[in-house]
């Protein structure tokens, strides 16, 4: 039997103990209907740990989008999307003849304005012995005032020219560290340690501080931001419990992160900001946790769901899976003392963990549900039907016992 062979019967296999199964699983509750027995619990008062359930997206702590800014060719791209950068590395090369030219040019300048400046402070120190020899020969009568105006303006004129000079040679100055920034410029560093997002712009691609895409993104993911809602509500009675907004922070403990595949992250963060503003299009408050992520797991642009625990006092707590939802509003089959069922309506607490439903009213300790077999469009309960109440253990075990019975089965026919 070669191998394509025994792989065709594995699957053939397969699918038979998963029909048999499912078969198995449908007599069951057919039987079970049949014989109207159902797990029934009774209720009791706990003080379980939960959790409250938000719905999160993740950020970076910073996401820095890499503009250029000033224009030309990328000539070099140095770093590939997804690649880890430290601050200060190089991340694209933008063509910098033009920018040289304009440094060598500066250069020029500086040099000129220089030289500028030295001549007119000879021409000053010129002026200057003209003007105190002048002003002895009139002291003495020897020349007259014409003379010495002469030389005074003379003065005057050559104090200026060492201003001008000055001037160009600051301007000069000013126009070469612009030019080698500029040159500078031409090689795109990241301002953060971080990860490299994507990277629109290749070798050619003509930029500019104008491009309408950034070359790319720096998200420095060392510690992930996570961003959840409250509601208006739950806000409030915070206030009341607790106080003012730091009172209500140092109250948190440290919450758990749900990713996107149902796992739990495996460091816990803390919330540390609340939003001072209430979104008036969600009625809700935005609340921030910071995760430490040294493995970088956590992306920026992620979805996950924090879970905030507490532990609920002296509370009646139920499975979601007992209860069955009409027009938004929750129901439960109340078992009597007949064994007789009632469809009861309940009302439970703003909160959800996916699992279990605080309830605030409908029902008591030593009330007894229905607790299998109770989703809408599958089950055979009606309101004042009798049943026949048996354990959770009980109704796990006959499951059980017809897993093994349509396995059982399934041997035989071989």
């Amino acid at each position: 039997m070669n191998y394509r062979k025994l792989t065709k019967i594995g699957i053939a296999f397969v699918v038979a103990i998963c029909v048999s199964t499912l078969t198995g699983c449908k007599g069951e509750q057919a039987k079970q209907q049949a014989s109207n027995e159902y797990a029934v619990r009774t209720i009791a008062v706990s003080s379980p740990e939960l959790n409250y359930n938000y719905p999160a997206t993740i950020k970076g702590k910073q996401d820095i989008e890499i503009r250029p800014r000033v224009a030309g060719n990328i000539i070099k791209v140095c770093v590939d999307e997804g690649a880890s950068v430290k601050t200060g590395q190089t991340l694209f090369v933008i063509d910098d003849v033009t920018y040289r030219e304009a440094v060598n040019q500066s250069e020029a300048a500086v040099n000129q304005a220089k030289a500028a400046v030295n001549q007119a402070n000879a021409g000053l120190a010129t002026a200057k012995l003209t003007y105190s020899n002048k002003k002895e020969l009139l002291n003495k009568k020897i020349i007259g005032d014409y003379e010495f105006q002469t030389a005074q303006n003379s003065l005057a004129q050559a104090e200026a020219a060492v201003a001008t000079a000055k001037a160009s040679l600051a301007s000069a100055n000013a126009a070469l560290v612009s030019a080698r920034q500029n040159l500078s410029y031409c090689y795109v560093k990241s301002p953060a340690n971080g990860v490299v997002g994507s990277i629109p712009y290749r070798v050619g691609a003509l930029v500019s501080s104008s491009s309408a895409e950034p070359l790319t993104t720096v998200s420095n993911i060392e510690t992930m931001y996570v961003y959840f809602s409250v509601t208006e509500k739950q806000l409030l009675e915070m206030t009341r419990t607790t106080g003012d907004s730091k009172a209500i922070l140092a109250s948190f403990p440290e919450v758990q992160l749900k990713l996107a595949d149902g796992t739990v992250y495996e460091k816990n963060g803390k919330i540390t900001t609340i939003s001072g503003v209430i979104d008036q299009t969600t009625g809700s408050v935005s609340l921030r946790a910071d995760f430490a992520n040294p493995d970088r797991l956590l992306k920026t642009g992620g979805t996950a769901t924090v879970l905030l625990p507490y532990t609920a006092k002296d509370v009646v707590v139920i499975p979601q899976s007992a209860t069955v939802e009409l027009q938004d509003q929750k129901y439960v089959y109340v078992v009597g003392q007949d064994n007789k069922v009632t469809f009861t309506s309940i009302q439970v607490a703003d909160v959800n963990d996916s699992q279990n439903y605080i309830v605030t009213a409908g029902l008591k300790a030593g009330d007894r549900i229905v607790v299998q077999g109770v989703a809408q469009g599958i089950s055979a309960l009606t309101d004042g039907m009798e049943i026949t109440p048996i354990t959770e253990e009980q109704a796990a075990q006959k499951v059980q016992q017809a897993i093994q019975m349509g396995a059982a089965d399934l041997s035989k026919k071989k």
